[in-house]
């Protein structure tokens, strides 16, 4: 989750230097998509262990499609290499996180012994 907040707040910090054209459309859809993560995030910590695996899948696919809408706003020059490369690597290592919470969801999940 603090992984998460970091990238949110370089994010914020970010937004309003993309340009207007950009800002209202993939700009918010980015800050949409990381606001749905934390929502699955958050839910996923508070859930059984069963119950975990759908949000995580849900904040790992919303972490991807903010990844790739960031690489949109890079590539029509919205955004500068310095910070496009800032943020990569912050949504990086949150994918990298979430892929790991999921594959430990799963380990534990297939080696429960069935009731």
């Amino acid at each position: 989750m603090q992984r998460l907040i970091t990238t949110y707040k370089l994010w914020h910090e970010l937004l309003p230097h993309v340009p207007k054209d950009s800002r209202y459309t993939l700009g918010i859809k980015i800050d949409a998509l990381l606001v749905e993560t934390f929502e699955a995030v958050f839910t996923a910590s508070y859930l059984p262990r069963e119950e975990k695996l759908p949000f995580v899948r849900t904040a790992i696919a919303k972490i991807d499609l903010a990844k790739f809408f960031l690489r949109v706003t890079w590539e029509i020059r919205a955004l500068d290499e310095k910070k496009y490369i800032a943020l990569s690597e912050l949504f990086d290592e949150i994918g990298r996180q979430l892929g790991g919470w999921m594959r430990q969801i799963t380990a534990k999940t297939t080696s429960a012994p069935n009731k």
